[in-house]
């Protein structure tokens, strides 16, 4: 993708260093569990070594605002000092501190011109100040005058057409060549400036020519669409929405537009300013680097185009996002808050806020959140999902259950896009033993799930089929099932381990043994599987390799209410006959409702 080879330059350049602050230090908060502090209590510390360690282990805990906050403080003692500065700097523009960002890559900038990243962020400030020149000569720097920069290139097209010169704009987009990614961002952003500056028939040519090559990306569709609907070709538009609505139905940036031109008006054009344009250039990146797992530097992208237009939902769900799952629900909820109240996806923002404030361990507060949004909005199915999941993250089953029952009761009519309110309201049911109504729900969601989904149809499949099996009910339906969860995820250690102790339960000891252990190899570091796989040693006569299994899975930090019979079993083995031990009840199941969402 042609991301990466951005992402190669600005490591290549004197920002690599800085970089690791946010693109190392996380990963030590991953194994911590470690949850955000609130920086706006925080005070620096009175020593220069002090505030930078503090620095470190703010970065280890995923805080970015704390960071910001002890290296600022570093960098007012000890000035001189370029490797700190780099480091606070991106710890800066991480934490969205826009200005200290900017005073940040100025110093850096006179001290190393080179430094791509620093002239990345003086150039963006340039174009908000619409200096379109000099906002050119720094991407120029930056990019070390390579066309094969996309970043570079991309920006300077719209800063040209800031300048009043869309021919030398898209003289400058022609530059992009190589990759087939890169005739994409060409023509979509070609498409975009050659309809901002009035040339509507060149427009329509490229913005076609990049809706044609990728379908199924929701911005493209969506402002292709809105182009349609502009032009006059409400049919048109409508059908683009509808093929997208087939591919991923329900999103409501393609709701609100169906439903406009569906009364034949068309939906406001979305990119008009060559600060829109930059933007959109950053959005693009940023979602191509999270799609390769490179979050860091997504973040310091949408960090950008957030600040270029403030109104960019999609940027903001997708910082939010990331937020989450870099385990900043705190900042993510104040960035949510910034999502544009007349934005489709505002609602989906503050469902996310409710969800990150039950992250932050404000359980309290995100029920109370999520009751008022459905208050507000007694008809949102998402919200009410959104609830019903927490409680059954708690297992709260019953409450999950009557949730999910408000939920389905709102559906006119169900559809393949309802598939997981059956299939968690069938988990809920059948954790508080209403099976024959967890049946049927589980059967629903395999009903309305399409066949391209096979991820999602392999966790319906292991629930009912293991239940199945463990309720000892249509043993064979069962078995089926989970063989074709495994065909269809066959790298899944938890589906595996489920169809593994669907053979235990029916004492096919050699067959557990040959699928539990291969799950074992796949999630190794597991307590549940580890713990299966004692109790299949244990009936196939290997007692020392079951005890050490056992041994293993408490070693893991097993969940408490299973400890218990892990040690039991190590003092004493597995009873005569067997009896459902800790993992018994559905623990394949449960493994895979985590998995499942």
């Amino acid at each position: 993708m042609a991301v990466v080879t951005f992402l190669k330059k600005v490591r290549a350049s004197g920002t690599a260093a800085a970089l690791s602050l946010v693109l190392v230090l996380p990963v030590a908060a991953a194994a911590q569990g470690a949850t955000p502090r609130a920086s706006e209590s925080l005070e620096p510390g009175d020593t220069l070594e002090g505030n930078y360690l503090a620095a470190i282990v703010a970065g280890a805990s995923r805080d970015l605002g704390a960071a910001s906050v002890y290296l600022r403080e570093a960098v007012k003692e000890d000035p001189q000092n370029n490797d700190l500065l780099e480091r606070a700097f991106v710890a800066f523009l991480a934490d969205g501190s826009m200005p200290d960002a900017f005073r940040a890559a100025d110093r850096l900038i006179r001290v190393d011109p080179s430094n791509g990243l620093a002239q990345l962020v003086v150039g963006i400030r340039a174009i908000k100040q619409k200096s379109y020149q000099t906002a050119r000569n720094h991407l120029q720097r930056g990019g070390r005058g390579r066309a094969a920069d996309i970043t570079a290139t991309l920006l300077s097209a719209w800063s040209y057409l800031g300048s009043g010169n869309s021919r030398r704009a898209i003289e400058t987009l022609e530059r992009l060549k190589g990759e087939p990614s890169y005739n994409l961002f060409r023509d979509y952003h070609a498409g975009l400036i050659l309809d901002a500056a009035g040339r509507r028939k060149e427009a329509e040519t490229r913005l076609k020519s990049a809706y044609d090559a990728e379908k199924t990306t929701l911005r493209l569709v969506d402002l292709w669409a809105r182009f349609q609907a502009r032009s006059g070709d409400f049919d048109g538009a409508a059908a683009t929405y509808a093929d997208f609505d087939r591919l991923l139905p329900n999103h409501p940036i393609i709701r609100e537009g169906m439903a406009l031109v569906g009364k034949k008006e068309a939906p406001a054009r979305q990119i008009a300013t060559p600060q829109q344009g930059a933007a959109e250039v950053l959005y693009g990146l940023a979602s191509a680097g999270n799609r390769q797992g490179d979050e860091a530097a997504a973040l310091l992208y949408l960090r950008m185009a957030i600040y270029l237009d403030p109104s960019h939902d999609l940027a903001i769900l997708t910082l939010g996002d990331i937020l989450e799952r870099s385990r900043q629900p705190e900042d993510a909820v104040a960035v949510y808050d910034k999502m544009p109240a007349t934005s489709p996806l505002r609602p989906n923002a503050e469902i996310q806020a409710g969800l990150a404030l039950e992250n932050l361990g404000k359980h309290d507060e995100a029920v109370k959140h999520l009751d008022k949004v459905i208050a507000e909005r007694p008809d949102d199915v998402d919200a009410l999902a959104a609830l019903g999941n927490i409680y059954r993250s708690r297992k709260q089953f019953a409450e999950a259950a009557s949730t999910y029952d408000k939920a389905i009761d709102k559906l006119a009519s169900p559809g393949r896009a309802n598939w997981d309110l059956f299939y968690f309201r069938g988990i809920a049911r059948e954790r508080i033993n209403r099976w024959p109504e967890a049946e049927a729900d589980l059967r629903k969601a395999l009903e309305l799930l399409p066949d391209p989904l096979g991820r999602e149809r392999a966790l319906v499949l292991n629930y009912l089929g293991y239940s199945l099996v463990d309720k000892h009910l249509k043993l064979d339906e069962g078995l089926d099932m989970l063989r074709r969860a495994v065909e269809l995820r066959p790298r899944d250690g938890y589906i595996i381990d489920s169809l593994g102790w669907a053979y235990y339960r029916l004492g096919r000891f050699e067959d557990a043994s040959r699928e539990i252990e291969r799950a074992a190899e796949l999630r190794p570091s597991d307590p549940v599987i580890n713990d299966h796989l004692g109790d299949v040693y244990w009936k196939t006569g290997r007692k020392l390799e079951a005890k050490f299994q056992w041994n293993h899975a408490r070693d893991l930090k097993p969940e408490p209410e299973d400890l218990p019979n892990i040690l039991r079993k190590i003092e004493r083995g597995l009873d005569e006959p067997p009896s459902a031990n800790a993992g018994d009840q559905g623990a394949p199941a449960e493994q895979t409702k985590k998995d499942g969402g």
